[in-house]
């Protein structure tokens, strides 16, 4: 059996990773930008040649030049935005922390915590409201907020998946304890750490399903917003509706508060699904999962594999290890129930998704009430794969849209039903399947 340690990669404040890497270190370290999928994470230190212009105004330009089609929900939320960015740009402009010579290792990472902890608390900073924008799946949420990201007049400002960002931060909270044994309470330096690196946050797909998750945001976005961090945010799930109908929703409610006090909630509801119309007739999803399926299913893998013989792999990362059933350079298979049927979590499947740029996984079962545990895994995998811009193939007993029509979380399944709808658009195989060869090519060198 293969033990594969996953690297590191150059990042911000340690938040951010590329597609190959797994963050265990904490760092000061300059923003760079990332390379990646067409939605990929995007960070920037330097103010965009796009700041001269507010988001409103690109957005009608890129009508005017039929990139996009006008769409009045949409104009009403850029136009938020763009008060947003011209309240952004008369804030006081924020030069990075310096980075210290400090050497690494746990060292660093307990002399990093000293220096924070020991700074005097900073007062309130005036800044502007933040912006949740929600609505429906495929509406234009994340087109918005990314058009805004590239014009907002900040020097320090960062975009990034809130599933990664939250398996990032356990991933610091667990380096600061190891690096400070006595240290009680690890996520105010952690704040501070964020907070000395950013003025704007912008999270696509806010979405709480962790209940570790819920106990450390209220913490942490108190902090953020006392240090002047300015947050914007897109979900399909209303502030209110957050973590509810679940074990310790209650401890969850003041988060909600949080939220309410610090940004405005603004809808978007455009009648149109975009990501549809960027739907392909190819051969990812197979219906219904057969024999033949798995012939297909047999194929694909071989093909992604480049001659590569499949074998069990073990990833390694946060103290946790995670079985591959089949590995072949850049892909992995695995039946669904290995997947979902286990007791797997974020944190597993997004280290699957950095390893492994092709992914195939046999015989997705319809999921109902009995099967929403499952359902909700599957969501948290996917939600992993799309945001990694994974090549994803599977054979299933339905299409996406009819896997989980009932139960506990199937509203939110619609989500994750238009996402596997873009990951077999030709585009999205374009690039993935660019992604898979730069991995294989890797592993050969």
């Amino acid at each position: 059996m293969g033990m594969l340690d996953l690297p590191t990669a150059p990042e911000p404040f340690g938040l951010v990773t590329t597609r190959l890497g797994e963050v265990l270190i904490l760092a000061e370290r300059a923003f760079k930008p990332l390379s990646g999928r067409l939605m990929t994470d995007m960070n920037t230190s330097g103010a965009s040649a796009a700041t001269v212009q507010g988001p409103l105004a690109v957005y009608r330009q890129r009508i005017a030049t039929g990139d996009i089609k006008s769409d009045p929900d949409q104009a009403r939320v850029v136009e938020r935005l763009d008060q947003l960015w011209r309240e952004l740009a008369t804030m006081p402009a924020r030069a990075p922390q310096a980075a210290s010579p400090a050497s690494k290792g746990r060292g660093f990472l307990a002399g990093l915590a000293k220096k924070l902890m020991s700074q005097p608390a900073q007062p309130t900073q005036d800044r502007p409201r933040g912006l949740y924008i929600v609505g429906r799946v495929g509406r234009g949420k994340t087109m918005v907020m990314d058009l805004f990201f590239g014009c907002a007049p900040v020097r320090l400002k960062e975009r990034i998946h809130f599933l990664r960002f939250m398996q990032d931060v356990h991933q610091k909270l667990h380096a600061l304890k190891a690096a400070n044994p006595g240290m009680a309470d690890p996520i105010p330096p952690l704040a501070k750490a964020i907070a000395a690196r950013v003025q704007l946050l912008c999270f696509d797909e806010f979405q709480v399903n962790d209940i570790a998750d819920a106990m450390i945001l209220g913490r942490l976005f108190e902090a953020l917003f006392a240090d002047g961090v300015v947050i914007v945010a897109t979900s399909n799930t209303e502030p209110s509706q957050l973590f509810q109908n679940r074990p310790g929703a209650d401890a969850f409610k003041p988060f909600i508060a949080i939220i309410r006090r610090e940004l405005d909630t603004i809808e978007l509801d455009s009648p149109r699904d975009y990501r549809r119309g960027r739907e392909q007739d190819r051969q990812t999803w197979l219906v219904p999962a057969d024999a033949q399926a798995h012939a297909t299913l047999d194929r694909i893998f071989a093909h992604q594999a480049g001659g590569a013989s499949p074998q069990p792999v073990t990833l390694e990362f946060i103290g946790r290890s995670f079985e591959v059933e089949q590995a072949a350079g850049p892909v992995c298979r695995f039946d669904f129930n290995s997947l979902c049927g286990k007791p797997l979590g974020p944190n597993d499947y997004l280290a699957l998704a950095r390893r492994f740029p092709v992914v195939v996984i046999d015989n997705i079962p319809c999921m109902g009430q009995d099967e929403a545990n499952l359902a909700r895994r599957f969501i948290t995998l996917i939600d992993a794969l799309y945001d990694n811009g994974n090549l994803l193939f599977a054979s299933a007993a339905a299409a996406p849209d009819k896997l989980f029509t009932e139960g506990e979380g199937s509203d939110a399944f619609a989500r994750t039903a238009s996402r596997l709808a873009e990951m077999g658009s030709e585009s999205w195989l374009e690039h993935g399947a660019q992604a898979a060869q730069a991995a294989h090519s890797l592993a050969r060198a």
